[in-house]
């Protein structure tokens, strides 16, 4: 039996995987991810209570949101890589909506033009493609 590749397919396997952010706000949340192109997908409200829990989606790709918990913010915020086919149309509305842009586009040495912006919370998306190399 071969160790080279330990992992074999059956039952068990993951099929998905949804980050949960904690955030401070959920309106304002669903309202900053409608500026990034991102939509709300859904929200949870327990009987008599505002909303403490919700989904925002873009293409296939889905976030959980939860009201202050799961999970830290601020300085000990999360990062997330999100895939897209280009940075620079993201940058661009990322501007025209006044996200906060910590970094331009920047083609990296490793083989990624990507930015990044902050989520009022301190959540960091680093929005990337792969590029070729020359």
């Amino acid at each position: 039996m071969s160790h080279a590749h330990p992992h074999t397919h059956g039952a068990h396997d993951a099929h998905a995987i949804t980050p949960i952010l904690n955030v401070s706000n959920l309106p304002e949340t669903f309202a900053w991810f409608a500026k990034l192109g991102w939509e709300k997908l859904w929200d949870w409200c327990p009987p008599g209570e505002t909303a403490s829990f919700g989904a925002v989606g873009n293409g296939e790709c889905e976030i959980f949101v939860c009201r202050d918990g799961q999970g830290g913010r601020g300085d000990s915020g999360t990062w997330l890589s999100i895939w897209v086919d280009n940075v620079d149309t993201v940058h661009a509305r990322c501007l025209a909506e006044g996200i906060a842009v910590t970094m331009p586009p920047t083609d990296e040495p490793w083989g990624v033009r990507e930015m990044h912006v902050r989520h009022p919370d301190g959540h960091v998306f680093r929005v990337g493609r792969a590029v070729e190399h020359s």
